[in-house]
């Protein structure tokens, strides 16, 4: 495998805490208030931005690349019409920091968690409340959606993952996962009922969502580990961390490929979020206030 640099953007004041790709733009969400929007194809900031009361934690835009949703550390969200640049909602739900904001397409709503534990649950059409839990759980850092619609993932502050169906809302599972919190979950792409957490003590664990057993564990970074991304058509993954690096994984067998730290052309600080662009193109933000391209080959 071949990782390149391809580009690297600036433009955000402070620390870039969440990165989405759509439609092959890129939106970044930053400590300075604005949510900037990027042309990969010019490498360049394009005439999109939204500004905020508030440091900005979570973003997220929905299918059908439409309307964009911005979390804010006061506890706002706002949901904004891309097309027209045009504020269409203002919510004040959650009074601290929403961290994680994410779309359930198959019934048409939308979960927003928070500092508190709080998981809120929105009407996507009329964006009516549909109701507001509490779950006393530390901060909710991830929110993660199952294919089907039917259930929804929560990465928790208390290091458990709980889950809870999405029609009356009942909690079905609890999975003591990290000690000292979980901060992110994804699926495997080509295994059913199997997840993949990563926690504040750096370990990737990996789950069996049949019997809610432990099947891996791996000491993957130093410090938290802040984003895990399948790519290559869920052939391998990248994981974003607190200790500064990226690590590139083979899904196959969850070993380490290669590492992408400062020396490489990576970043010097915090790594916040990463997401794919494409199957082959990976984009990472940062607490250097840089984002960066990769371009990932998978050729032998």
């Amino acid at each position: 495998m071949k990782i390149t640099k391809r580009v690297e953007l600036t433009g955000h004041a402070t620390s870039i805490y969440a990165v989405i790709a759509k439609e092959g733009k890129v939106y970044t969400a930053s400590g300075d208030k604005f949510v900037a929007r990027w042309n990969v194809q010019e490498a360049k900031q394009d005439n999109f931005a939204i500004k905020s009361e508030s440091s900005i934690y979570a973003l997220t835009v929905l299918q059908d690349a439409s309307i964009l949703i911005i979390g804010t550390s006061s506890g706002t969200f706002h949901v904004i019409d891309i097309a027209q640049k045009k504020e269409l909602h203002h919510f004040v739900q959650h009074t601290v920091a929403i961290f994680s904001i994410q779309e359930n397409f198959k019934n048409n709503q939308v979960y927003i968690t928070d500092a508190d534990g709080s998981l809120s649950i929105w009407d996507k059409k009329t964006w009516e409340l549909i109701l507001f839990l509490p779950l006393l759980v530390g901060k909710i850092r991830n929110v993660l959606v199952a294919e089907d619609g039917k259930s929804v993932f929560l990465a928790c502050q208390d290091g458990t993952i709980r889950s809870f169906d999405t029609q009356f809302f009942n909690e079905k599972s609890v999975i003591k996962a990290h000690k000292d919190g979980v901060n992110c979950l994804a699926f495997f792409p080509e295994k059913k009922n199997v997840l993949m957490s990563g926690g504040k003590d750096g370990y990737l664990r990996v789950w069996d969502l049949n019997t809610n057993t432990r099947v891996l564990e791996i000491p993957a970074h130093n410090f938290g580990i802040y984003k895990i991304e399948f790519f290559n058509n869920g052939k391998h993954f990248c994981t974003a961390s607190r200790d500064k690096s990226i690590k590139i994984w083979d899904a196959s067998d969850c070993s380490v490929i290669t590492k992408l730290e400062r020396k490489q052309g990576g970043h010097s600080h915090a790594v916040n979020d990463i997401c794919k662009l494409k199957e082959d193109v990976l984009c990472s933000v940062s607490d250097d206030k840089r984002i960066i391209i990769w371009d990932v080959s998978t050729e032998s």
